[in-house]
């Protein structure tokens, strides 16, 4: 049926959606010839209906075919398969008047043999659109749309069937037209339910709401009249069933019919002034009827008390329902407050809780508290390399593994990115903490198996105990600050929290806090130490380093400063004014020595995070814009973890260094990788051997044969070679002899500000 109508379905999903304004035009021109039919005469009465209809069915062909997808028409088809079956029961009626009479008669049976199977179609339909669409099924509407029904069906069953059932006078005819409202009851709990539902209630389903309404209006007049409870037109029955063919196709036509056949989100609202006036009503009225209409028929009482009885019980069973649904809605918002979205791990509200908890109980039960505190090593690689969603996999995998290690009483909770904490309650001589720190760190050394492959992850773990006196958020913090001992001793290792790292911790954020600003304040230097060609004793260059001198806490370290401003990003800004004073500094040295003079360079250091961030070439670029100073005389220095932690990014950082002609060194050789074949990949022209080989070369030391080693392997590959901590003439005397390229130490100066160093800028060295 409407196979010349509709397209394939590959063209109709390319139609655009209809515009709302054709579904207006055909409610005005039905509500129109709805019109004509009740008040126009009588010989235009059947073109009306028969051009209603018409236009009905056409729209009920257009608009599903333009406003939905293929798979979501099938309600649609029941609709019009309904539509035709009422044509055909309404034809027969026009052809056939006698199936008209009043009371009816056997033939009325033909066209009402089309009708019932109309009524299932368009349940059907309600059907399917009602769980297609329905936002939730803890939803009440189920409950009020059959509290809608079971009204319904009490007022249809006192006033319409019941006279029907129990009037002697009325022929079985009368009584089966009398039950047909019972469809019309089934066809309102749908409605109810469309309309009750959670979800956006657009203008689609209005019109399906009052098409209902329509339905049941006109099956209760047809009803009454066939019935002869009342006395009425036709006309007022017939009049309503064609309204019913006007607003259906005109909810098929709006463009929001899309709605009635897709899922809606749950929209929590609270209960209506409405809603309760109608759930009271529906309570109340036919409570009212019952005890005021005498005592009649003992089965038609009984219908009537069952009726009001599964009213009473629904209304129960919503109460009921509110509260479940109350209850499970605490719960689920208290797991996500005191779970981990991700792992569903407890969070650390729930961990504070339950260490609080044990404390509480910890002295009298003669119980340790242990927490161990986890953070995974370089976890931001993994997610720079695979992204985040194989970090979040790797994530999970560490949950369950963190699992398997623990007993069923432990607590295994996730308290912020790559963070675990563990937390135990045990008597104190079992040293449970730390047997489960070393089984963890030794299941960390099994790789884990993810969707990219196995991949291997390191942890650091701090260890804090109690026996009850500490807080929950102190005992974390202990933990958490054993843990920094952990990482801070090389990773992959556990450490025990004792007072003084509580004073470091304090020493450290005191530290932190002088240190912003610093910069603003000016009280940061640029030193620089002399960098020596060996051969002849001449200056090559120099190194900047950075000195920081506090009003509060005097000179200090770089080795204490240097970490935390890493740590906590500050040497970036730091290290971008260095790098521009220091350029500086040297141009104007540069200036000073004449365009004669043997050229020199100066080394700056970079950070770990500079490295990372791809301002840094931009950062050079300009500076050796604004300066003019030529690239061959700055040199880049990088350690070697800085630039293994993610070789594929640093490279890339890197040869765009090397592009613009400035000379990159690694610094420290030796401490770290010190692997040829990422030497030989990297675009380095220099290499500087740590001080810790130097200190004894000269005098048969064991370092010796290593310094030969790297000497003639970074000559092999074409770099010039640096020797730090050179501080004695022996040192420099065998450093010499060995070929090596340059030095620096005590020996000839150790780092200084600018205008202690004039004695080295002045000597006038040829080229």
């Amino acid at each position: 049926m409407g196979r010349g109508v509709s397209s394939p379905d590959f063209v109709a999903e390319q139609r655009p959606p209809l515009r709302a304004r054709f579904a207006w035009l055909h409610v005005v021109a039905g509500l129109t010839l709805v019109t004509v039919y009740c008040l126009g005469p009588v010989w235009v009465q059947t073109p009306a209906s028969v051009l209603a209809m018409a236009g009905g069915m056409t729209s009920l062909y257009l608009g599903p075919n333009h406003n939905l997808k293929a798979a979501d028409r099938l309600p649609w088809k029941m609709v019009r398969i309904a539509g035709w079956l009422f044509i055909v029961a309404t034809v027969i009626r026009a052809l056939v008047p006698s199936t008209m009479n009043t009371p009816p008669t056997a033939i009325a049976l033909i066209p009402n043999s089309f009708i019932v199977p109309a009524y299932l179609c368009l349940g059907y339909a309600f059907l399917v659109m009602l769980r297609r669409r329905r936002a939730a099924d803890d939803d009440p509407a189920r409950i009020d749309a059959i509290l809608v029904g079971l009204a319904a069906a009490f007022v249809t069953w006192t006033f319409v069937i019941s006279p029907a059932v129990y009037d002697s006078n009325l022929s079985g005819y009368q009584v089966l037209d009398a039950l047909f409202p019972i469809f019309d009851v089934v066809m309102l709990i749908l409605v109810a339910q469309l309309m009750l539902a959670g979800g956006v209630q657009q203008v689609a389903l209005w019109l399906m709401i009052v098409a209902a309404a329509c339905m049941f209006v006109g099956d209760l007049l047809f009803s009454l009249r066939d019935a002869q409870l009342i006395d009425i037109s036709p006309m007022a029955s017939n009049a309503a069933f064609l309204l019913m063919f006007v607003l259906i196709p005109a909810a098929a036509l709006h463009p929001s019919t899309r709605t009635l056949v897709q899922p809606q989100k749950v929209v929590v609202r609270d209960l209506s002034k409405l809603r309760m006036t109608v759930i009271g009503l529906v309570v109340v009225v036919p409570t009212i009827i019952t005890s005021l209409m005498p005592v009649g028929a003992v089965v038609n009482d009984l219908i009537r008390a069952g009726l009001c009885a599964l009213i009473v019980l629904s209304v129960l069973g919503r109460v009921v329902r509110s509260n479940n649904s109350r209850v499970k809605a605490e719960k689920v918002t208290r797991r996500r407050a005191t779970h981990d979205a991700l792992t569903d791990l407890p969070n650390r509200e729930l961990l504070s809780e339950t260490v609080s908890r044990w404390a509480d109980r910890a002295a009298s039960d003669h119980l340790e508290i242990s927490l161990l505190f986890i953070d995974l090593d370089r976890f931001k690689m993994v997610n720079d390399h695979w992204g985040h969603e194989v970090g979040d996999e790797l994530l999970c995998a560490v949950a369950g593994r963190l699992g398997e290690q623990v007993r069923a009483e432990d607590v295994v909770a996730r308290i912020g990115g790559d963070e675990f904490v563990i937390a135990l309650a045990s008597p104190s001589h079992l040293r449970l903490a730390e047997s489960l720190a070393d089984r963890l760190l030794e299941e960390f050394g099994k790789p884990f198996e993810l969707s990219v492959g196995d991949v291997v992850v390191s942890a650091s773990i701090g260890v804090a105990k109690s026996t009850g006196g500490a807080h929950a958020l102190e005992l974390i913090r202990d933990a958490d600050t054993a843990m920094y001992k952990a990482k801070g001793s090389g990773r992959n290792a556990y450490a025990l929290f004792d007072t003084s790292l509580r004073d470091q911790v304090r020493d450290r954020v005191k530290l932190e806090q002088a240190l912003r600003g610093a910069l603003e304040r000016g009280e940061l230097a640029v030193y620089f130490q002399p960098i020596v060609d060996v051969a002849g004793d001449e200056l090559d260059g120099f190194e900047s380093l950075m000195r920081w001198t506090s009003p509060e806490l005097g000179f200090v370290s770089p080795d204490e400063f240097i970490p935390i401003a890493e740590e906590t990003g500050m040497i970036e800004e730091m290290g971008a004014w260095s790098l521009r004073e220091s350029v500086r500094q040297l141009q104007e040295w540069l200036v000073l020595r004449g365009p004669h003079a043997r050229p020199i360079h100066v080394s700056v250091n970079v950070a770990v995070r500079q490295l990372r961030d791809g301002a840094l070439v931009k950062l050079v670029d300009d500076v050796l814009r604004e300066t003019g100073l030529p690239p061959e005389a700055l040199w880049l220095e990088i350690t070697e973890s800085g630039v293994m932690e993610d070789i594929e990014a640093a490279l890339l950082t890197l040869n765009a260094l090397h592009s613009l002609g400035v000379t990159l060194c690694i610094d420290d050789f030796g401490t770290g990788y010190s692997s040829l074949s990422y030497l030989h990949r990297l675009p380095v022209g220099v290499v500087k051997i740590d001080r810790s080989f130097i200190m004894d070369v000269g005098e048969a030391g064991t370092n010796e044969p290593i310094v030969r080693a790297v000497l003639a392997m970074t000559h092999a590959m074409g770099h010039r070679v640096v020797a730090e901590g050179v501080e004695t003439e022996l040192q420099r005397d065998w450093l010499r002899a060995q070929g090596c390229d340059l030095v620096q130490g005590w020996f000839y100066g150790k780092a200084e500000r600018p205008e202690n160093l004039m004695n080295w800028i002045d000597r006038s060295v040829s080229a």
